[in-house]
């Protein structure tokens, strides 16, 4: 079989056919995400609801009742009488487990066992198994001490922070799904108390109409306004709203929102400066994103872009010379 042109070293046909299949791949990837597409409507209305009916629990529920809806998760209690009996249980890292789990968006508060246990179980598993591979089964002969110490390392301190770095990694989407949306929410919420609406009902208006562009932003107000109704003090329903989020800036509205329930300032004032402000910080933001632009797209320029327009410019040339000089 006669060898294709060459470039470098490089067969240019296997080159060509593997970025042929890069981009098919990348074709057929672009079309599985645009057709399918979730609404996230249905999961934000169940979620709203099941809140509720949690609150109504806590409120008219019997006692047996509340020990029946707080048993429900058989797993999670064998999970918690497991780590109980390690004494790995601690109030402090299960408060703030939960906390992050409510950050990013997911109410069950019993998978805040389920991660301590894979921070106990996954070092064990996944450290053990680099550790019989190294040292018992010997995978790598020609690994030194050096290389088997770090990768031993690496597997039990990035198996051990893998579930916190899950976690974290949706705190941070979520929050900056919901500061892209707060602007235009706190804009909603100013013509609501214009317009003579309680502060609930405003609440509900905005996780009504800004659902769809910000499910995350209209999931974490529907909560509010179903807390400010059955909750006995409003302050609580706010100082929920700040715990579920992660971001100063909900803290500053919170704290808004407290403020004019206690002295009885006008809201739509307060509000509409902090709409003001923090429309200022997302010009900003962008603004740094664009200066920092130029200085990101110089990698990609080097590494991917001039070396395709190498190819292009110079390959035919090349192909050229080389059937020349096989000629001859």
């Amino acid at each position: 079989m006669q060898a294709g042109p060459t470039i470098l070293g490089v067969d240019v046909i296997w080159v060509a056919t593997m970025l042929s299949a890069v981009a098919a791949m990348a074709v057929l990837t672009a079309i599985y995400a645009a057709t399918t597409v979730k609404d996230p409507m249905a999961r934000r209305v169940k979620a709203l609801n099941e809140r509720r009916e949690q609150l109504k629990a806590g409120i008219v529920a019997s006692t047996n009742k509340r020990k029946k809806l707080t048993n429900k998760n058989q797993a999670a209690d064998k999970v918690r009488g497991v780590l109980s009996s390690f004494k790995m249980l601690q109030d402090d890292q299960i408060k703030k487990t939960q906390m992050r789990l409510l950050q990013a968006g997911i109410r069950a508060k019993d998978l805040a066992y389920f991660i301590i246990l894979a921070k106990f179980v996954m070092p064990l598993v996944i450290g053990g198994g680099v550790i019989l591979a190294l040292y018992v089964f010997d995978v790598e002969p020609d690994w030194g001490a050096f290389k088997r110490y770090a990768a031993t390392a690496v597997a039990l301190i990035g198996s051990y922070k893998a579930p916190d770095l899950w976690l974290g990694n949706k705190v941070k989407k979520r929050s900056h799904a919901i500061r892209k949306g707060l602007p235009d929410a706190l804009d909603l919420l100013v013509i609501c108390a214009e317009a003579g609406l309680t502060v609930d009902a405003a609440f509900g208006r905005v996780a009504k109409e800004l659902g769809k562009a910000y499910p995350e932003l209209g999931d974490e107000f529907g909560l509010t306004a179903i807390e400010l109704g059955f909750l006995n003090e409003r302050r609580h329903a706010f100082e929920n709203f700040a715990t579920r989020v992660d971001l100063d800036a909900v803290r500053g509205v919170v704290t808004t929102m407290i403020q004019t329930e206690k002295y009885g300032t006008p809201l739509a004032s307060a509000l509409r400066v902090l709409s003001a402000e923090f429309r200022n910080e997302r010009m900003m933001r962008a603004e740094e994103k664009a200066a920092r632009l130029p200085a990101i797209m110089t990698v990609p320029l080097i590494l991917f872009i001039l070396p395709t327009l190498f190819v292009v410019i110079l390959g035919p040339a090349a192909c050229s010379i080389s059937d020349n000089f096989l000629t001859t």
